[in-house]
């Protein structure tokens, strides 16, 4: 089956394309590099892995709540549109809901690709070129990952939200090779990290959960990789060119804030638009869900250098400026453990199986030795 014939809506934008102009950029220098990312450039070497053999694709979900999560955790819960829905009609409405957020992860997943083999491509210096190359082959199996889960165990998909769509165009068409990082490795995976990790703590459904981990493990990294690579070129920069860059932050954010409204959704069930949408704005749930959201970009905003006023500002106004003394180390860290964790549990699970698999085999061993003499042959 054709991923086409999954989509709820007609994915008119899937073939989308995006003019850009950029300089591809050798370096000549191999000694002069920053023990920082190569550090991180070994751990993107020794952490690769294959979702074909770590996640545990054997295990059911169910389509219609492929997650389990509470009712409270839809974003109509508890408004007068909620109130006048079946239970049918929420049950039908929460699979669209995270078939909708999924498609995004896989679609944003994909831009990740293309904006990290860019940064391979533009970025000067040689530490970065070896690092950004495990990114490439991160965000395509994150792609890969996301795609089979929505089409194997969802059976549904959304096109790309049209805020996410200007972001990415956004990001990639600027000739500038820090907006990739920016866009892509602040902003999109700043907001991606948050969104990934409600739900591997909300869930208890073992695959999504271990597919949630995995990704985050290695998002991780790539936030750290921005982190890393903007605060040293920001500091070489003008107060003018600061200010361009203040400004696509602040475009950004407001358009992944409004990203989360989901017109697409509410579109499809044929619900009144004006009166759900101020149902949005007023849900409880995505209050919190936004100020969540970003608890990684905040930060990192501030440790990369664009922290004006203007910045200070945009801040308060989302609602989130008393996330600036997050410590997104401490997050890293959190998230690489869980992985950690779920690794663990994965191969206790295994040897358990096993385990079992050479119990069952002695106990049939034994009931042969007695119906029909010993199990040796022996007389």
């Amino acid at each position: 089956m054709s991923t086409f014939d999954l989509y709820a809506v007609p994915a008119s934008l899937t073939g989308w394309e995006v003019r850009a102009h950029t300089s591809s950029r050798f370096s000549w220098e191999y000694d002069d590099r920053r023990d920082q990312l190569l550090t991180l450039y070994q751990r993107g070497k020794a952490k690769q892995w294959d979702s074909e053999v770590r996640i545990d694709w054997d295990l059911a979900v169910d389509p219609d709540d492929p997650l389990r999560l509470p009712e409270e955790m839809q974003t109509l819960y508890g408004t007068p549109v909620w109130d006048r829905m079946n239970d049918r009609e929420r049950r039908e409405l929460g699979r669209h809901g995270l078939a909708w957020q999924f498609s995004q992860f896989l679609h944003g997943e994909q831009g990740a690709l293309i904006c990290s083999s860019r940064i391979t491509e533009t970025v000067p210096d040689i530490d970065a070129k070896f690092y950004a190359a495990t990114q490439v082959m991160d965000e395509a199996r994150h792609a890969e990952t996301y795609a089979r889960f929505l089409k194997d165990k969802m059976g549904l998909c959304y096109p790309i939200n049209e805020q996410l769509r200007l972001l990415l165009e956004d990001t990639i068409s600027d000739s500038r090779w820090d907006f990739s990082y920016l866009g892509m490795q602040v902003l999109i995976e700043g907001l991606g990290l948050a969104a990934f990790g409600l739900l591997r703590d909300s869930t208890q459904e073992t695959l999504p959960k271990q597919i949630l981990t995995y990704v985050m493990q290695d998002e991780a990294r790539h936030v750290a990789f921005g982190r890393l690579a903007l605060r040293d070129h920001y500091r070489q920069l003008t107060s003018v060119e600061l200010a361009e860059r203040e400004e696509f932050v602040i475009q950004g954010c407001h358009l992944m804030r409004n990203r989360l409204r989901g017109e697409e959704i509410w579109e499809y069930f044929g619900l009144p638009m004006q009166e759900t949408l101020e149902a949005v704005e007023n849900s409880v749930f995505l209050r919190s869900f936004r100020e969540l959201l970003f608890s990684r970009i905040v930060p990192c905003i501030r440790d990369i250098g664009l922290w004006s006023p203007r910045m200070r500002d945009t801040f308060a106004d989302l609602g989130v400026d008393n996330l600036v003394d997050a410590d997104l180390d401490v997050l890293m860290r959190a998230d690489e453990d869980k992985a950690a964790v779920a690794d663990r549990a994965r191969r206790w699970g295994v040897e358990e199986a096993e385990r079992m698999v050479e119990v069952r085999k002695t106990i049939a061993l034994g009931t042969e030795s007695v119906d029909g003499g010993p199990a040796d042959g022996a007389g």
